[in-house]
């Protein structure tokens, strides 16, 4: 495997012993490696290994390891006090504060401790593999491998080569992400690289949506989890990853990207960070977690009390995203009628028009005489138990009591462009579009990145090629256009998709 000795049951050295730390190193053990951990924290270390062996042995209790095995990765980890008895290691698995003087620091001091063919591997999440080799005297033995939280669960790591590194290193850490038992994607040296890039609409998007007043947080996790199919919601996601975690990601994109401002922070997450609601870890972020509580849930709109065939119900012969939605009605017994009058992909409920946002407010396309009600996007409008939509309270009342008999609840939306769903949707779609043009990564390692990275229902890309580039394109032309903002600008290889009438996967 090259001059890099990366194989089962070399010495493993892990610095920081946070939760990616001690993950990293509980998988090396468990992986056959014996591994020292190392942190400058007292007691940082100590607790490392409590959370280790509490995690064997739920393992043991569930099944999945016997108690034998546990004491044999209990074995293969010992806390170290110093860096200079991390000689003899043959890969150091660096997972500090992420921040690069440090990460520096670092570096120079295990150059001067390790073998010469030693491997040094940085877990940032963001910041530049050649920013922190810079200096050394053997850059090329600089790697990025990053893994997710937790790193024993999940599926993915990104390997990322900075200018110096030497390719057989990056087969060999491919080689050993495998032997670990992890799916691996080369990943671009460029701000967030894959994952932490492309997921940045996930959360700025639904902190403008919460600026502007689209709904409750709670309204908008349940969305965008329920019908969007995410696994959690972006303020959950954000209590749980940590507000100042998330933020320092964000502000270190930012940077990394010369100040672009679909990337700044926006002041709601700052002054969460500043009030000390870092979420989970802290007992309050977007929520409280004091006590044993939990988020709230999201309540639907009331339906109208009378019954649905009081209003008629017809659709658009050219249903689209709505065909599903549609047959799921008609098979829970709701009579509904083909109108050729009705424009693509529209309901109509009574004299209600139920139409497909489109990324123009309610307010704009009522102007020419356009719908009463707007529809936000679902995943699966066949199996979604939730949509979202705007437009007056009985409007919703009646198209409530329609969904009802499928099943499925509505919650109500202030009349902001591109509604929750689809607008976030969209805006992850070009962001991994954009990654694949200027980076040259290959649509498979960035939808596949972003399923296992971060459990998104699709990969961004694959979700472009079901909505169409020219839908995606023409939600984003009116956000922009709504907004006057140049975050919404289109990549150059989605309109290419757009133009060509191509997909991203063939």
């Amino acid at each position: 495997m090259s001059a890099y000795r990366l194989e089962r049951g070399t010495p493993v050295a892990v610095i920081g012993a946070g939760s990616m730390g001690a993950g990293i190193a509980q998988l090396a053990a468990q992986s056959g490696h014996p591994v020292r951990l190392f942190d400058r924290q007292p007691g940082a270390c100590d607790g490392a290994l409590k959370r280790i062996d509490a995690d064997l042995a739920v393992a043991v209790q569930r099944g999945r390891l016997d108690a034998a095995g546990r004491d044999a990765v209990m074995a293969r980890l010992a806390i170290v006090e110093g860096i200079h008895a991390l000689e003899g290691c043959t890969l150091a698995v660096e997972a500090i504060v992420e921040q690069l003087e440090p990460k520096r620091a670092l570096f120079r001091e295990l150059e001067g401790v390790l073998g010469p063919e030693a491997v040094l591997a940085t877990n940032t999440s963001s910041i530049s593999i050649t920013a922190i080799a810079q200096g050394l005297a053997r850059p090329e033995r600089v790697v990025g491998w990053h893994f997710f939280n937790p790193p024993t669960r999940m599926k993915l790591v990104e390997v990322i080569p900075g200018v110096e590194t030497d390719r057989a290193l990056v087969a060999a850490v491919h080689a050993l992400s495998k032997a670990w038992g992890k799916t691996s994607v080369d990943a671009p040296n460029a701000p967030g690289f894959i994952v932490n890039r492309v997921a940045r609409p996930y959360y700025a998007e639904s902190l403008r949506l919460l600026a502007e007043r689209v709904a409750a947080p709670e309204a908008i996790d349940r969305l965008l989890r329920e019908a969007g199919g995410f696994a959690l919601g972006p303020f959950e996601l954000i209590d749980l990853i940590g507000a100042d975690v998330n933020l320092s990601v964000t502000e270190s994109v930012f940077a990394a990207t010369g100040w672009d401002t679909r990337y700044a922070p926006h002041v709601i997450q700052q002054e969460l960070v500043r009030a000390g609601r870092f979420g989970r870890k802290t007992g309050r972020g977007f929520y409280a977690y004091g006590d044993g509580a939990r988020p709230p849930r999201a309540a639907g709109v009331r339906p109208a009390e009378d019954e649905p065939g009081a209003a008629p119900l017809s659709s658009a012969t050219q249903r689209g995203l709505l065909e599903s939605l549609v047959a799921r009605l008609s098979g829970a017994g709701v009579a509904v009628a083909s109108d050729a009058s009705l424009h693509a992909e529209t309901l109509a409920i009574g004299r209600d028009h139920v139409a497909m946002t489109d990324g123009r407010t309610l307010a704009e396309r009522r102007r020419g005489g356009g719908p009463s009600v707007l529809l936000d996007l679902a995943c699966d409008y066949s199996t979604t138990p939730v949509v979202g939509a705007t437009g007056d309270r009985d409007s919703l009342a009646r198209l409530a009591a329609v969904l009802k008999a499928g099943g499925i609840e509505v919650i109500a939306l202030d009349d902001v462009a591109g509604l929750v769903v689809m607008r976030t949707v969209c805006c992850l779609a070009n962001e991994a579009a954009d990654v694949l043009t200027w980076s040259g990564v290959r649509a498979a390692d960035i939808d596949t990145s972003m399923k296992l990275g971060t459990a998104y229902p699709l990969g961004p890309l694959a979700w472009a090629d079901a909505l169409g580039a020219d839908r995606v394109c023409r939600v984003l032309e009116h956000l922009h256009h709504h907004y006057g903002e140049t975050r919404y600008r289109r990549s150059p290889a989605l309109t290419r998709a757009h133009h060509r009438g191509e997909k991203f996967h063939g």
